[in-house]
């Protein structure tokens, strides 16, 4: 029974911090059928926030609010100065684009700071634990898994109760019909775009304090996994990104825990072939979308 529960909170910890990343994902696609492989950039430009604010004498909440900024600005100007002159562009030109920001971010950093990995100053709880019963609980997975959830109530409040809420999810369905509504265009991209940057730094501090270290490419994994659960969830909707983060999450602990020891090195393979057979079955994704775009 312990085991079970170490699992769970384990898995809701981990699935909490991915779906996360595919929300932040997934409301930039909605819009603009953008997947933004420069999402994992605003992870990395959140660990770095955590770097330099560290190193002064800021209290480590105000670091850790600051870094959040600083993904969130980087999200906005990468929106006006990247993505907004080839938004009528063709699909793919976006695409490249995207890509074209990912290297360019990922090499300034390199040549600004370092190629290597940097430490990053994290508070005692980051490596604390607490002990319930007979279970011993990290308490960095109960505040994640805490913040995870307050970030998914918060963020569904604001789609469900507030006006620009109500026009990101009705550009996510109809951005064209949202527009001939009176909707500003600029300003709904502009907020969808700082919803991701304050997604990825929520998921920053969490994913740098796995290892308490930053460097370049720690954008990859996890841009990597939010596309993955958001195809498994489905990407046209923002339950589906949720639900496919939490069943990653949970296949990855899994894997983890209950995988004999010979087989651990192939994990990874073992969880792209459980994600292949879910797709081979809902190709779609897990959650279907209400209506395609293509009856539109």
């Amino acid at each position: 029974m312990d085991n079970l529960v170490q699992y769970i909170i384990s898995s809701l910890s981990l699935g909490g911090l991915y779906a996360l990343m595919t929300l932040g994902l997934v409301v930039v696609y909605g819009i603009l059928r953008l997947i933004n492989f420069a999402y994992g950039e605003l992870v990395m430009v959140a660990g770095y926030g955590l770097l330099l604010f560290g190193q002064t004498a800021m209290p480590w909440p105000l670091v850790a609010l600051l870094s959040i900024a600083v993904a969130i600005l980087v999200a906005v100007l990468m929106e006006r100065v990247a993505f907004r002159p080839v938004r009528f562009g063709s699909a793919s030109t976006m695409l490249i684009t995207s890509f074209a920001v990912s290297t360019l971010l990922q090499n300034t950093t390199l040549l600004a700071i370092s190629p290597r990995p940097q430490a990053v100053r994290l508070p005692a709880f980051f490596v604390e634990s607490v002990t319930v019963g007979g279970l011993r609980l990290r308490v960095v997975d109960l505040a994640s898994l805490a913040v995870s959830i307050l970030a998914l109530i918060v963020l569904s409040i604001l789609l469900r109760r507030t006006i620009i809420g109500i026009a990101l999810r009705a550009a996510a369905d109809d951005f064209t019909m949202t527009r001939l509504l009176g909707v500003r265009a600029n300003l709904i991209i502009s907020v969808a775009f700082a919803v991701s940057g304050l997604l990825a730094g929520i998921v920053a501090i969490f994913w740098v304090g796995r290892s308490s270290l930053v460097e370049p490419a720690i954008g990859l994994q996890p841009v990597l996994i939010a596309f993955i659960a958001s195809v498994v969830g489905g990407m046209e909707n923002l339950k589906g990104a949720v639900l496919g983060g939490y069943l990653l999450g949970f296949l990855t602990v899994g894997l983890q825990t209950w995988l004999p020891q010979a087989l651990l090195d192939y994990r990874n393979a073992i969880l792209f072939g459980i994600v292949i057979v879910i797709l081979l079955l809902r190709p779609e994704g897990l959650i279907r979308p209400a209506y395609s775009r293509e009856r539109r």
